[in-house]
């Protein structure tokens, strides 16, 4: 046995000698400490009813974000800050400006939901004071209520912004002393209860002679898979390695970025802002706010699901991958990565590290998906573009896909029938009828298979029309608020 978990939760000091790996946040705060405003409304991470904040030590400072406690597990929880809704107030004691706005702008109705909108909208608060529309709306894409109707919600967020206090807010004033308090803790920890282990590795070196010594081991990075297994499945994750705490370095060299496989989609966003600000929008479609600050970029890859939405358009984009097995590493497209349904080329003992993602240069570049809800929801299909045109002709074409096949997977056909071809209409009405020899999708409750074919085709004449500069409306609702 190593160091316990230990994390502070409000204002107390939490110290674990025995934990599983399953055991979650949410059941610790409601069961164990009778802190019931966080609620379980859907225990997978979908609806925002149990949304804590969770303060964690970066090379910034003490980072505060909205998490899902449902599928959070307590052993991810070490060296952290949990904030529950009860630890909410204002400078004089009341109301915190968050809750006193929900009160005003009548933000509540059954208000089950409400501690959730409430956690999210304070994460916000005190990140963005002057939020728009848009960023409340993105802020609250992992929030679901079905009573009040957002609008509410949206002139109080607004409302929040203008009543002010951030700096008199305790998780700043007191953020110093938090932060002294998590960096004191040691970095690892082990415990377990009865034969199930649970193991917080201080540092990647310490992972890599873990799993090489137990490759039976579970990793779990940001766990908005992994969670399910457990409220879901019932599957036991023992012996569980928690390591969303590891690799975070973000590396820009000349030639291209390398990407730590603990990076979350949140902390990755600024990357693809400054480097490939066409798919900003695609990546904040990934999850809502929560399932973003906690997911990562590597486990979206490492678990190999057909319907991630990372691995399209890094494929697209030309990625590789670093496996590392120990102290040994090794390098490989990450195309090759995936092997079959279920089947990825990790060998037992092994664990993705980086991410190298080749820079865009002068290429055409563009990710879409498509999936019942526009946000915080999983993709039916979804691909990404990678384009270089020289002289009104297409030099080369990488398209991926996900969603159509047991596996990401470039469109073979599609890239043959654009590259060599002139930069026109006509070329992309020829790779959206190519793409139908490339895939052999299935139906399942997300869409059929004449639907997805649909789609892939329409994906190429939609990157066409969005390149030529026709205008064309991507969002219904964004033609009718223009027209209106």
């Amino acid at each position: 046995m190593g160091d316990p978990i230990r994390f502070l939760l409000n204002d107390t000091e939490i110290s674990l000698t025995e934990a599983a790996p399953g055991d979650t946040l949410l059941d610790f705060v409601r069961l164990g400490r009778r802190l019931t405003g966080t609620k379980e409304g859907c225990a997978e991470g979908d609806c925002g009813a149990c949304t804590v904040l969770v303060g964690r030590l970066t090379e910034g400072g003490l980072v505060y974000e909205p998490v899902n406690a449902c599928i959070r597990f307590l052993a991810a929880c070490h060296r952290c800050h949990i904030v529950t809704v009860e630890h909410l107030k204002g400078a004089d004691g009341g109301l915190h400006p968050v809750q006193a706005a929900m009160v005003e702008h009548h933000g509540s109705q059954c208000g089950f939901c409400t501690p959730g909108f409430v956690m999210a909208l304070y994460g916000l608060w005190m990140t963005n004071p002057d939020p728009s529309v848009v960023e409340i709306e993105t802020a609250l894409q992992g929030n679901l209520c079905r009573c009040t109707g957002y609008a509410p919600i949206v002139r109080a967020a607004q409302a929040a912004g203008r009543a002010g206090g951030q700096l008199q807010d305790a998780l700043a004033v007191e953020r110093a002393e938090v932060a002294a308090r998590l960096a004191a803790i040691p970095p690892g920890a082990e415990v377990q209860r009865g034969e199930a282990r649970a193991v917080v590795p201080a540092d990647t070196d310490a992972l890599a002679a873990e799993l090489a010594a137990h490759p039976e081991a579970t990793l779990v990075s940001g766990a908005t898979d992994v969670g399910l297994w457990v409220t879901k499945l019932m599957r036991p994750i023992e012996p569980g390695i928690f390591i969303g705490h590891l690799m975070k370095g973000i590396e820009e060299t000349d030639a291209d970025l390398r990407i730590g496989a603990g990076v979350t989609y949140s902390e990755f966003a600024p990357v693809v802002r400054a480097h490939f600000p066409e798919v900003e929008d695609y990546l904040l479609r990934i999850g809502g706010w929560q399932i973003r600050n906690a997911g990562t970029v590597g486990g979206n890859i490492a678990n190999g699901s057909p319907i991630g939405e990372m691995p399209p358009l890094l494929i697209a984009l030309g990625a590789r991958i670093v496996l590392r097995h120990g102290d040994a590493r090794r390098e490989m497209a990450l195309e090759d990565y995936f092997i079959d349904y279920g089947r990825q080329d990790r060998r037992p003992g092994e664990f993705l590290e980086t991410i190298i993602i080749p820079r865009k240069g002068d290429a055409i570049i563009a990710a879409y998906k498509l999936s019942k809800r526009v946000a915080a929801d999983i993709s039916a299909v979804a691909a990404g573009f990678r384009l270089t045109v020289a002289g009104g002709r297409i030099t080369g074409a990488r398209v991926a896909f996900g969603g159509m096949a047991g596996i990401p997977k470039r469109a073979r056909a599609a890239e043959a029938a654009l590259t060599g071809a002139p930069f026109a209409a006509e070329s992309f009405e020829a790779a959206a009828a190519a793409v139908a020899g490339d895939f052999t999708p299935l139906s399942d409750f997300r869409a059929s298979v004449a639907y997805r074919q649909a789609v892939a085709a329409n994906f190429f004449r939609r990157f066409w029309l969005e390149q030529a500069g026709i205008a064309v409306p991507v969002r219904l609702e964004r033609a009718v608020a223009e027209a209106g």
